[in-house]
């Protein structure tokens, strides 16, 4: 049964769901381009949409593109070269507006993957009670799952990027205020296809009350019947699909941002304990003859990632490299629009397999800097691109996004521990990690915080976290001027209640017919 839909998405990778061009990101519904004639109604109708639903993530507004890259480029983790193209030069420079076409992009995919998951569980019902195999049965409850699974996901990042961190009552962040909470501004929660919902956002405590009954629904849905909850039916390593393990991935994540420390140590814990998984180290992949390490991003493959998004030569999303390398320019020189940070560097040890396989410099890549001035720093190779693409195929920097890692979960637990005093705990987990990766043992100490800060640096770079973890710690940021940046945005510093933290609601969204969505304060600057 677990291998049914990723033979799907194999045959049927190049099924993507076409964008809206509705005025309000909220309108882009599959009614928009799914004839009402042509509604789901089989067996096989549901599984292609699932089918769809997966496609549609691909986006290079999502994790292929913008969601991963716009929230580490905005904060502290790389620096813009002088005479670059110019991509995301709003978001780094801070010069953010209700009207940015990329935050816009990310807002309206993100309820465009929602808009399609309501459809098909509005459809679901219906096609169950039609069906009579009890083999396509148990596989419609599969899919119902993965789908209320991904939803929640969305939501999730939605309330990530554009609402404000989970209230504390104390200074010190560890206990969460779920009053202050339901008087905050969430999202627009929709959960109906063709019913007709108001157009406004619900608190903060009911936007994340939704995520969590998805996800509750989906831990239902894909239990295998097994009392052990570290070891599912559909849990493997590098699955196209979402699997029980991915659920209390989402679910342990969610319980960080909400400080619910206990939830967060809970589902960590059932994902870290699954024996499905390990972290990659320095083993040889037998399929990849590289380090299980560096497999994780020259192949996109690992023992360690518990979702990601399928990928093959002709059906693929956006080109995470792109803006670090800009090798596909003239296939002579690079031209980087981006560089690491040298703090970022200066956090890893020489030892770290991160630090080879995160940037290179000339005498690695082989390929020369294409500008006409120095960049005395190694350049984010990242995401150079999966080899099998740039090998055969000439794909370059074309890597399938990983969103849910093994490494996070030791990462979420460990910041847990150490919100509920049990360092030492926490120093083990930070230690198994580090040295799977060759670097030395990590101790917790007094400064706990830059001490989780810095870890997830060092492992997450990249990848999407940055600006939510500064947001949520209540931390701002500064950059160093060099000489091979650009001046504007080169020495910026940002105060910790900085509303730009908090995305600003897309103006369209905000002015769409019928619309009665408040703006956050970062639409007022």
């Amino acid at each position: 049964m677990k291998n049914t839909i990723l033979n799907i998405l194999k045959s049927a990778a190049a099924v993507l769901l076409a964008a809206g061009t509705a005025t309000s990101c909220l309108e882009k519904y599959p009614g928009s381009y799914i004839p009402e004639e042509d509604a789901m109604k089989t067996f096989q109708d549901a599984e292609q949409h699932v089918v769809g639903i997966y496609a549609s993530l691909k986006s290079s507004s999502l994790y292929s593109g913008y969601l991963t890259l716009l929230p580490d480029i905005q904060a502290d983790l790389v620096m813009a070269t002088l005479t670059n193209s110019n991509p995301y030069a709003g978001i780094w420079e801070w010069d953010i507006r209700p009207t940015n076409t990329q935050i816009e992009a990310v807002y309206g995919s993100l309820y465009s993957v929602i808009g399609n998951c309501n459809f098909y569980l509005e459809k679901i019902n219906d096609v169950i009670a039609a069906e009579t195999d009890d083999d396509n049965l148990e596989l419609l409850d599969t899919y119902t799952g993965e789908v209320y699974a991904i939803r929640a996901l969305c939501y999730s990042e939605l309330i990530k990027c554009f609402c404000e961190a989970y209230p504390s009552v104390d200074s010190d962040g560890n206990t969460p205020d779920d009053e202050a909470a339901r008087n905050m501004l969430g999202v627009v929660l929709r959960t109906k296809y063709t019913e007709p919902e108001p157009v406004r956002r619900a608190s903060l405590y009911d936007s994340y009350q939704l995520v969590i009954s998805d996800l509750s629904r989906a831990e239902e849905l894909l239990d295998d019947g097994d009392d052990d909850p570290t070891a599912n039916e559909g849990d493997e390593y590098d699955n196209y699909y979402i699997s029980p393990a991915a659920v209390y991935a989402i679910r342990a994540r969610v319980a960080l941002y909400m400080r619910d420390w206990e939830d967060a140590i809970t589902y960590s814990s059932y994902v870290i304990e699954n024996n499905a998984f390990a972290l990659s180290g320095t083993a040889t992949n037998p399929t990849t003859g590289a380090s299980a390490f560096d497999s994780l991003w020259y192949y996109d493959t690992g023992s360690e990632i518990i979702w990601r998004i399928g990928f093959t030569p002709t059906s693929y999303g956006g080109a995470l490299g792109a803006a670090f390398l800009n090798y596909t320019r003239d296939y002579t020189y690079l031209y980087p629009d981006y560089v690491p940070a040298e703090w970022v560097l200066e956090l890893y040890s020489s030892s770290d397999y991160r630090y080879q396989a995160y940037f290179a410099d000339e005498s690695i890549t082989g390929v020369p800097n294409g500008y006409s001035f120095e960049i005395p720093v190694p350049l984010v190779v990242k995401y150079w691109g999966n080899r099998s693409f740039t090998n055969s195929y000439q794909l370059y920097h074309v890597s399938m996004p990983k969103p849910l890692r093994l490494a996070e979960q030791y990462l979420i637990r460990a910041e847990a521990y150490c919100r509920t005093n049990a360092t030492g705990l926490a120093a083990s987990d930070l230690t198994t990690l580090s040295q799977s990766r060759g670097a030395g043992a990590v101790s917790v100490g007094t400064e706990w915080l830059e001490t989780i800060s810095n870890e997830r640096v060092k492992e997450l770079y990249m990848e999407g976290f940055r600006l939510n973890d500064l947001k949520r710690w209540g931390m701002g940021f500064s950059r160093t001027e060099n000489s091979y940046s650009q001046t504007e945005g080169n020495d910026l510093e940002v105060s910790a209640d900085d509303p730009l933290f908090t995305w600003p609601i897309p103006q369209n969204d905000i002015e769409a017919p019928g619309s009665d969505i408040e703006g956050n304060e970062s639409n007022n600057r």
